[in-house]
């Protein structure tokens, strides 16, 4: 299928190669092995960026056969080349994170080893690639989650793992014969060709499948608790997790666009479950306590608004959400550990400028109307944009106006002000500019969004509105955080509603089991 051997195909070869000897010496300090793994971990990132200077002298190309391949395209390459460097970075921590651990050798051999099969499912060209990937990721990653198994928390977290991507792997599977009856391929390009021309029944059954293994992988709302429940294994797992292991649901929906677009049903699906997925999110991470499992929950969220974003037909924007996500998320988790001392360095703060109900709808109106000034100077110098994308860049401009809103409260000084305003221009400024880099890059390479009909257009609307309303209240939160009410919302969000605890109560997770064998 190809006439020259794409380097970053060499990649998840050498990552398990060197995970060999960690199986081989999977104790404590094992001689080499750390210093092995950093070493793959680098050495495939340096095969990843050949693997894109490949791609740039001679274009995309695939190797294998129809069934089984590996396709390097603009897509592949950039996943390949960001989940290689993220995968060095956590490597390189866990070399003195985990030194003197008993069963250290075995860890980084398990690391290297999802390394591996998340290289190769970035770099699939054919769905039963995809999915062996899928299940070889989830029985590594059980396994890591397990790494301190004589936990309850961690023993329960790696239930809850399991059942629900495994649950995502068999719905993988159904997509995956559905497909197979509309089509007769199973190659990821064919399909996409082939779904041009519509889809017939089972290829919307398939689709609908495809949407589902997404949404579980990707820790979808309600079933989300997983997620929100590894930080009991070692934190180069949760970093590993949430910046490249769960961006590959979202990868799923981006490596199958045309075959996804080609269902307006699927579209809507996703941007209904992915917008509620992100207002959840977000509404419970600002409850919690504990700096990592509030990262956890910025993870839930920005994964329902990458799924949003593939509901609109964003899917450039999708791709570059997952970069983005990727690359501070890692920093994040990594560096969580300071978090305390960072907190205690902080001097108290003085007044803070609370905004009144006039600030905050004048500080909405300004933003706005600098998004709308930005967005009609990008429009006549680089081409109009799509309702889509104008609208997504408005639910990015909320988050501003929040920031603007204090700036305009009657306490906040001038410089304040002119801050927070300031702060509204770059946004909307970064946000166009990062669109049309994201439509060079990978634009000509993936479908354009489609043209909003009337459901497509109700869709926007709802979902401007959710955002505008959730944004607008918090805003306002200083001026009723202290009803009684409030107080109680806050322990039912700080709880996610107790979705968690219902899927615990399933599975028999609250459970305790004490060194004596008895369950209480």
């Amino acid at each position: 299928m190809t006439t020259f051997l794409p380097l970053g195909h060499l990649a998840p070869l050498l990552v398990l190669a060197a995970a060999v000897l960690g199986f081989l010496r999977p104790g404590r300090r094992p001689a080499l092995v750390p210093q092995l793994a950093e070493a793959a971990a680098l050495g495939a990132m340096a095969l990843a960026a050949l693997g894109a200077i490949q791609l740039v002298m001679g274009g995309a190309v695939a190797t294998g056969s129809a069934a089984l391949s590996l396709r390097l395209d603009a897509a592949s390459a950039t996943m390949t080349l960001l989940v290689a460097f993220v995968g060095w970075i956590v490597v390189r921590y866990s070399r003195s994170y985990l030194d003197g651990e008993a069963r250290e050798g075995q860890f980084h051999a398990l690391m290297l080893t999802a390394l591996a099969a998340v290289l190769t499912l970035v770099q699939s060209g054919s769905l039963p690639v995809l999915i062996a990937s899928f299940i070889a990721i989830g029985l590594v990653l059980r396994q890591l989650l397990l790494f301190y198994a004589d936990r309850a928390e961690a023993q329960r977290a790696a239930t809850k793992f399991s059942l629900v991507w495994g649950a995502g792997d068999a719905a993988l599977v159904l997509a995956a014969l559905f497909l197979w009856q509309a089509f007769g391929t199973l190659d990821v390009v064919a399909l996409g060709d082939a779904a041009q021309s519509g889809l017939p029944v089972s290829g919307h059954v398939a689709v609908g499948f495809l949407v589902l293994a997404a949404a579980l992988k990707t820790a979808s709302f309600p079933l989300h608790g997983w997620l929100t429940e590894v930080m009991e294994a070692p934190t180069p797992v949760s970093a590993l997790l949430h910046a490249g292991i769960i961006n590959a649901g979202g990868f799923l929906l981006i490596r199958n666009a045309e075959v996804v677009q080609a269902s307006p049903g699927a579209l809507a699906a996703l941007v209904m479950l992915g917008g509620l997925t992100a207002l959840f999110g977000a509404m419970v991470m600002l409850t919690q306590s504990a700096v990592k499992t509030a990262l956890a929950w910025s993870t839930v969220s920005q994964m329902g608004f990458m799924l949003l974003q593939c509901g609109l037909g964003l899917w450039a924007l999708a791709l570059l959400h997952i970069v983005a996500h990727s690359m501070y998320k890692a920093h994040a988790f990594l560096a969580s550990g300071g978090a305390v001392r960072a907190v205690a360095g902080v001097t108290r703060p003085g007044p803070v400028a609370v905004p009144g109900l006039g600030a905050v709808a004048r500080a909405f109106l300004l933003a706005l109307a600098i998004y709308a000034v930005v967005a009609t100077g990008f429009g006549l110098a680089m081409g109009a944009k799509s309702a889509q994308a104008l609208a997504l860049g408005a639910i990015l401009i909320f988050g501003v106006a929040y920031l603007v809103a204090q700036g305009l409260a009657d306490a906040a000084p001038r410089a304040l002000t002119q801050r927070t305003a300031l702060a509204s221009l770059a946004a909307a400024i970064a946000y166009f500019a990062l669109h049309v880099a994201a439509g060079a890059l990978w634009g000509p390479h993936l479908p354009k969004p489609p043209v909003p009909g009337a459901l497509e257009w109700a869709l926007i609307v709802l979902a401007l509105g959710s955002f505008g309303l959730i944004a607008f209240a918090q805003a306002l939160f200083p001026l009723w955080a202290h009803h009684p009410s409030t107080a109680g919302l806050r322990v039912h969000l700080t709880n996610g509603l107790y979705l968690n605890a219902v899927l615990d109560r399933l599975i028999g997770g609250l459970r305790t089991t004490y060194s004596t064998g008895r369950k209480a």
